[in-house]
């Protein structure tokens, strides 16, 4: 692990020479990478430990007696320990490895929401998701008759609690499914409250918190969320691991997602019984690599600290805002009260991909498009937008670089 991960108080410039991607140049420009919403650089630290796995200690794990598979099963279940102690986790059995934060969605619908709710039950989603957090539902709306409810937003872009009252006010339903921040708006949700409002309506309450998690700490427990979910790949972590949080009393009463190795007790032709929680849920051969790279990001971003990761970015949303809203013909979606280093826009005369593409020529990398959450951008009224997203390795100069090139954009276009 680098060793600038462990300077007090937070050093940027020591945090981007962890990052060796930073250095590079797009069309002879020094790269300026605005689309960590979309997936985040990563740091030499887990870059080193996938590595170091690879070349001193891979096995399959959970299988072998032999001293690599021990070795390499131990470096593995540390990462749910590290996991559980980054939520607050009751206990490490109620951490459940997957492929990403819509895996483990799609693990809620199906097992829990076939095995759990009935018929008639209805579960609720907000305007502002991700698809992740919408398509499932849809799913198991057509294949099992649950009804599905939309909670408007309002246009300040937070969720609106008159119309989240409407939705429960029939006692039908039975599951509150929301965003803990939009990676359009950037809205921070108040979970604490959604999840209070939820339980008291006899509701479970499920957070995707894909954005969330990178941006400031979360406590499952203080929230009282029955499920949690996020993507390695946006925490500094690689791509192929994500996580689903559920409380064991929850995860002890679903069905198996899928089938396989490693999540039975016992197999017969006749039948089969399954492992306990959370490996009745891990089926065939995880992603090892990923997860003991992912334990690596999780021991980077600690080490920092969640309150200087998270001060440096609220600087640099603020500038951000303050410095966008000074190009004309520019216009910044959402304005919520608590909000995170997601900024979308659209500019007069432009459309949003090209907007990006002539950043791009400028060696600024952003998002364009409706960023999977294509319902959202009809509510707002544009088909498709541009959106910059901060990290803890973006620069106060990165932001002015967008604004200069911004201009340089509406300049093109007249």
């Amino acid at each position: 692990m680098s060793a600038s991960i462990k300077l007090q108080p937070f050093d940027l410039a020591a945090i981007r020479r962890d990052f060796p991607i930073l250095e590079s140049q797009v069309h002879g420009r020094r790269l300026v990478f605005l689309d960590s919403a979309a997936s985040a650089q990563k740091p030499r630290a887990v870059i080193d430990a996938m590595v170091f796995a690879m070349e001193h200690q891979y096995a399959n794990v959970h299988r072998g007696l032999h001293w690599m598979s021990e070795r390499t099963s131990d470096a593995y279940e540390a990462v749910r320990d590290k996991v559980a102690k980054l939520l607050n986790a009751a206990s490490r059995d109620e951490i459940v490895f997957t492929r990403n934060g819509t895996e483990s969605i799609n693990l809620v619908a199906y097992t829990y929401g076939r095995a759990i709710l009935q018929p008639g039950d209805a579960v609720v989603v907000s305007e502002m998701e991700h698809h992740a957090n919408l398509v499932p539902w849809q799913m198991l709306r057509d294949a099992h008759g649950v009804e599905l409810r939309i909670v408007k937003i309002t246009d300040a872009g937070e969720v609106d609690f008159n119309s989240l009252e409407e939705q429960f006010a029939d006692g039908r339903v039975k599951l509150l499914a929301v965003t803990h921040m939009s990676n359009v708006l950037g809205t921070y949700t108040p979970v604490e409250r959604l999840a209070k409002f939820a339980h008291e309506r006899g509701a479970k309450i499920l957070l995707d918190g894909c954005q969330a998690i990178v941006h400031r700490q979360v406590d499952v427990q203080a929230i009282d969320a029955d499920f949690y979910v996020f993507s390695g790949h946006k925490l500094y972590g690689p791509s192929g691991i994500g996580i689903l949080y559920a409380k064991r009393e929850i995860l002890e009463s679903m069905p198996p997602f899928m089938g396989g190795g490693d999540m039975i007790s016992s197999v017969s032709y006749e039948r089969s019984t399954w492992a306990k929680p959370p490996h009745r849920f891990e089926a065939g051969t995880p992603a090892i690599l990923e997860t003991i790279g992912l334990g690596a990001a999780i021991d980077y971003v600690e080490a920092i600290g969640f309150p200087a990761i998270a001060a440096h970015e609220r600087e640099l949303t603020e500038h951000a805002i303050a410095v966008l809203s000074e190009i004309s013909g520019l216009r910044i979606l959402g304005s919520a009260q608590d909000r995170g280093g997601v900024i979308s826009f659209t500019m007069e005369g432009a459309h949003a991909h090209d907007i990006a593409t002539l950043l791009d020529r400028q060696g600024i990398a952003v998002r364009a498009g409706h960023h999977c959450a294509e319902p959202l951008m009809g509510r707002l009224g544009v088909t498709a937008t541009a959106r910059a997203s901060f990290a803890l390795y973006t620069t106060i100069e990165e932001i002015d670089a967008l604004a200069a090139g911004l201009i340089r954009v509406k300049q093109v276009f007249g």
